[in-house]
């Protein structure tokens, strides 16, 4: 059996390798948009999640003993950037980069043909091997918006964007629990126009609680990498509003998403 979102989640990779294969060593310490995150500190946040998603695949125990160091350097006050330096051994751009390459199709090629039933330690609560990858997939496309968006490229989505927006959609109580705040019921109708132009439809149709519109703007809503005001989504109903304020597709305390006009694809002319 081929799990297929292991296949999309290495098409995911090698869509962000392909901007990147031609990039200067310089390239890698311009900063992005996101946090002021250069290049080089998201590849590297994206590889060392990969490692540990291999590890909790292959080696439990050691996954554990990750988990626990990268705990202890955020309580000591240690960024994500910082703690990442620390443990690549202060390999960054283009070195980190090559390493990235070469675990990624590792790592999908051992979960592509895993039971995807199967329960993986994770940060947060265990979950199945079928949304481990999923998640991998959907950070290493949220995050790679950075990218695209500082070397100007529009990024040309595929139907494998559906694994991003089950996320998005599935993670709708989520964003309101996570913030200590009341769930607003029901949960809003979405229908969203995939990049094939087909129709993905969740939740019951309502004419009064809706979001409408295209995929992608969608999924950069919900993994937070632009402001609901810089897209054309229709956003009816109160809950549905609210939920586009504050969607939170990822693990972690909560996140605010960017002012609007902060996240933009960068001119090139």
């Amino acid at each position: 059996m081929r799990l297929p979102e292991a296949l999309d989640f290495h098409a995911e990779c090698e869509a962000l390798a392909a901007i990147l294969d031609g990039a200067g060593a310089n390239d890698f310490n311009r900063t992005t948009q996101f946090k002021n995150w250069s290049i080089a500190d998201v590849i590297a946040h994206l590889h060392l999640w990969n490692h540990a998603a291999l590890l909790t695949l292959e080696d439990p125990p050691e996954f554990g003993r990750l988990l626990k160091w990268i705990a202890g350097r955020m309580a000591a006050g240690n960024s994500h950037p910082e703690l990442q330096i620390e443990w690549f051994d202060g390999a960054s751009g283009r070195v980190l980069y090559e390493d990235w390459k070469k675990l990624y199709p590792k790592l999908a090629a051992g979960y592509r043909d895993e039971d995807p039933d199967r329960r993986v330690q994770w940060a947060g609560p265990d979950m199945s091997v079928r949304s481990c990858i999923t998640a991998r997939q959907m950070e290493t496309w949220a995050h790679g918006q950075a990218v695209f968006d500082l070397l100007g490229v529009v990024r040309v989505d595929s139907d494998r964007l559906k694994n991003v927006a089950e996320i998005g959609v599935k993670t709708y109580s989520w964003s309101f629990r996570n913030r200590n705040q009341e769930v607003p019921l029901p949960k809003p109708y979405v229908r969203l126009t995939a990049p094939s132009g087909a129709a993905w439809e969740w939740n019951e149709p309502q004419a009064d609680n809706r979001v409408v519109g295209q995929a992608t703007e969608f999924c950069q809503v919900v993994a937070q990498t632009r402001n609901i005001a810089d897209t054309s989504l229709e956003i009816v109903g109160p809950a549905a509003t609210r939920w586009m304020q504050i969607a939170q597709c990822f693990a972690g305390p909560p996140e605010d998403p960017p002012a609007r006009g902060t996240r933009c694809r960068a001119r090139t002319s």
